[in-house]
């Protein structure tokens, strides 16, 4: 190592196919003439932040990285604070958390897009450490990455397909009053907004014609960033849309996931529109919004489908079906991954295309893990139907990780699929984000693989999610159980996620 070493270098952050890209990324920062990039991370809501800097302070970030504050990993979704960050420990028991310290984000450089939006601004996704080198406990994509090395070290790589459904509404304000302005813990009222077509006629072609201008310019969009978006339905809501993603690595998935939402919601509001990833928007007519996603794992030398089955009239190989087994046995403690919010528990509903039981069957869309493979069949996968649109990507597809290999690990036997899966004798998913978040807590599994420090970090940022609504029923006289959207909840999600 020489003496002029740089922070990555220094602590051995990136491989040699990083270093190299790096270079030709300092080339198209040159030769396409970017004056500002931003350098971004997920945090732990799966939000995009981002600091915007000059071309030049970035050519230095690529060799020392680039200094952030801790914040963005301690507050809830309403910005209110959760932990003590300015006693000793940061109110978490941990030294190097003391008084709300710097963190170093190290721009990887497979991310490096320059947005069509900006075309003189670039923007890459970031790794952070703390200034020793030492990957910071609570950052969710290192969260994911531990999990791709486990299937490494087993020989095998995850793919990952997405479908994900969001709403597309026209703004009905054209600037922000005192009234949207709330305070860290207080969100403001949420922007009003109307649909762009009547809804609930699936898939019609004269109704998504006048979604076009915005689809459109999403679509071209989205192909300029590389992303793996492959199709637009019009789903029943109205305004509701469904993007479908390719399959590809399982990282390349959630990094995509990111700069998706972050650029979808981007380009709609600077055309007039409000792109909404929340569940359940409290909009008359608004159905439930979900994820779904599709994952399968590969031979990491070869490509071969490892799920795919070898035996007639089997959907999926003996492991692929340990593996969905996993996926069944843990369902309930991975739940408030896929499902993060108060709003999501909205979906789970008998007959709504949602599940509300752990479920598996062939091809059957009424099931929570929809199985499609046959022998032969290279694209054999397991669709998991549990998550909303506002999830965690990283989180969600580590969770399956970690079920999946458990599945592998003790050869967890499904049972028999579901034919009738409203109905079935099985275990309900949680009704409530408390009950998902005491499922979790109760997890070993999920305790050891994802580690205590993060497990319980996740729960605190999630129980004053959680408390604050709870306040807010009580406080306003409302049945916590009852099927209506609140107002909490409409001015908390519609225009974060």
């Amino acid at each position: 190592m020489s003496s002029g070493s740089g922070f990555i270098e220094k602590h051995g952050l990136w491989t040699d196919e990083q270093f190299k890209l790096s270079k030709e990324v300092i080339g198209r920062i040159e030769s396409d003439g970017i004056k500002l990039v931003r350098v971004a991370w997920g945090d732990p809501h799966g939000a995009s932040r981002a600091k915007t800097v000059t071309a030049k302070a970035f050519l230095g970030a690529l060799k020392n990285g680039y200094n952030i504050n801790v914040a963005t990993a301690t507050l809830d979704a309403s910005g209110a604070r959760v932990f003590s960050s300015f006693s000793r420990g940061g109110g978490m028991g941990l030294h190097e958390m003391t008084g709300s310290p710097n963190l170093t984000v190290v721009p990887d450089p497979h991310t490096f897009r320059v947005l069509p939006w900006e075309p003189d601004v670039a923007w890459i996704l970031c790794d952070d450490y703390f200034g020793s080198g030492q990957p910071f406990h609570f950052s969710p994509r290192h969260v994911l990455r531990k999990q791709l090395e486990c299937l490494k070290g087993r020989g095998l790589r995850c793919i990952v397909g997405l479908e994900v459904e969001w709403y597309l509404l026209r703004l009905a304000e054209d600037h922000l009053t005192e009234e949207h302005l709330g305070s860290p813990g207080i969100k403001g009222r949420a922007l009003r907004a109307y649909p762009v077509e009547p809804g609930y006629s699936f898939h019609s072609e004269t109704n998504f014609d006048l979604m076009h201008e915005p689809i459109a310019a999403l679509a071209s969009a989205y192909e300029a960033l590389e992303l793996p978006v492959r199709s637009f339905e019009n789903e029943w809501g109205p305004g509701q849309v469904e993007c479908t993603f390719g399959p590809t690595d399982a990282l390349r998935a959630a990094d995509s996931m990111l700069l998706f939402r972050t650029a979808t919601r981007q380009i709609a509001r600077r055309m007039g529109y409000l792109a909404s990833f929340m569940c359940r928007p409290k909009l008359k007519g608004l159905y439930s919004s979900g994820w779904h996603l599709h994952q399968s794992l590969v031979d990491a030398d070869t490509g071969g489908n490892v799920f795919t089955p070898t035996e007639s009239g089997e959907p999926l190989s003996k492991l692929g079906k340990a593996y969905l087994g996993g996926l069944l046995n843990h369902a309930v403690a991975a739940a408030v991954f896929a499902n993060p919010t108060v709003n999501a528990y909205r979906r789970f509903r008998t007959n709504s295309l949602a599940p509300d039981r752990l479920t598996w069957g062939t091809d059957h869309r009424g099931v929570m893990l929809r199985v499609l493979g046959e022998v032969g069949d290279h694209a054999s996968r397991i669709e998991n139907r549990l998550g909303e649109p506002s999830a965690n990507p990283y989180l969600y597809i580590a969770s399956q990780i970690i079920s999946g290999l458990d599945g592998i690990d003790n050869s967890l036997d499904p049972g028999a699929p579901a034919t009738d899966p409203y109905s079935a004798d099985t275990t309900k998913l949680p009704k409530s984000l408390p009950l998902a978040l005491d499922s979790l807590d109760n997890s070993e599994l999920f305790r050891r693989e994802m580690g205590e420090l993060f497990v319980n970090h996740y729960l605190a940022l999630k129980r004053k999610e959680s408390d604050r609504f709870t306040e807010f029923v009580k406080a306003n006289g409302l049945d916590p159980t009852s099927e209506e959207v609140t107002d909490w909840e409409q001015n908390e999600y519609f225009d974060f996620f």
